[in-house]
């Protein structure tokens, strides 16, 4: 990588990457269910993690790490991993990968105030700006104006709007779902900044994944999900797509993105990797057929704008 440019072109490889992987959990979710790709998925970045770091460090086994490393990165997993993705891959299955990802565009202004909250990290007006902006380009799309008589769209069940009026586009609980995978995303970068302190990236991420697939473990164990494992493992179509997705996401995704954070500003690498929403589009149309209103192109610019305002 250009060195005076690696943590953005890390950032950039990210959002990349991102955009591969939120696909196919998409496709994997919806055969399988969001639980079991989770668990699945962090299996698959172990042993991805292992065999890169066996050959980059010579340890198959993140060994080297502190106790710091150990403990911030492990809560920086659970945080990540366990909450914010068991939200987010069940927003996959409720509203799909596009929208999801839309709403992930808020991580960077959650992080930031995060920051603010727990580090004493100032706003400044363009960055209150910002967040304007990005819920506003948001709001272009998971809002739409009814007249009486329509019905609400998808999610609704053929319900009728009563009266003129706004209404979301898409089902309530699928759009907190992917909020609460932004916060869990936007706190979990936070927490693996501080804990990485200097150590290998890749070696990083694998701590967190594999505190994020105990964290799971113990979620499929108290909720009795074993029986679906094995039809899931058998299921060959979502096999495929996971197996795709894990390579894409906890493996190559988030160690690039903790390159980022290591070589720029959170701020910067936030703002880079958050064009996902934008990069998703032509996918959606092309592989999943979806009808994307010009309102919504329109709105998924205007939100990444208003990120790059928030940071820029």
């Amino acid at each position: 990588m250009i060195q005076s440019h690696s943590g953005e072109l890390a950032a950039l490889v990210a959002a990349i990457f991102w955009t591969f992987t939120a696909l196919a959990f998409e496709s994997a979710g919806k055969k399988i269910g969001s639980l079991t790709v989770n668990l699945l998925r962090l299996f698959m970045a172990f042993f991805f993690l292992g065999i890169f770091t066996w050959f980059s460090r010579g340890e198959f086994f993140p060994s080297g790490a502190s106790s710091h490393n150990w403990i911030w990165l492990s809560l920086s997993g659970l945080v990540g991993f366990v909450l914010g993705d068991l939200f987010l891959f069940r927003a996959y299955v409720v509203v799909g990968a596009r929208i999801s990802m839309l709403i992930m565009s808020l991580a960077p202004p959650i992080a930031a105030i995060v920051g603010w909250m727990i580090m004493g990290e100032t706003m400044s007006p363009r960055s209150l700006a910002g967040m304007v902006v990005t819920c506003t380009g948001i709001a272009m799309v998971v809002l739409t104006r009814h007249k009486d008589g329509l019905p609400v769209t998808p999610g609704f069940h053929g319900a009728k709007a009563r009266g003129n009026g706004w209404r979301f586009s898409y089902p309530v609980a699928g759009l907190l779902l992917a909020f609460g995978g932004a916060a869990g995303q936007a706190t979990g970068l936070v927490l693996s900044k501080y804990g990485m302190e200097g150590y290998d990236a890749f070696a990083a991420t694998q701590i967190r994944v594999i505190t994020g697939f105990f964290g799971f473990m113990i979620i499929y164990t108290a909720l009795g999900r074993w029986y679906r494992l094995v039809p899931a493992v058998k299921n060959k179509a979502a096999m495929k797509s996971l197996t795709i997705g894990a390579f894409f996401g906890p493996f190559l995704g988030v160690s690039f993105s903790l390159l980022a954070v290591r070589y720029t500003s959170s701020g910067i690498a936030a703002t880079i990797m958050s064009i996902v929403p934008v990069m998703i589009i032509p996918f959606s149309i092309f592989m999943f057929r979806e009808k994307i209103a010009p309102r919504e192109i329109l709105g998924a610019f205007v939100a990444i704008g208003g990120v790059a305002l928030f940071f820029l």
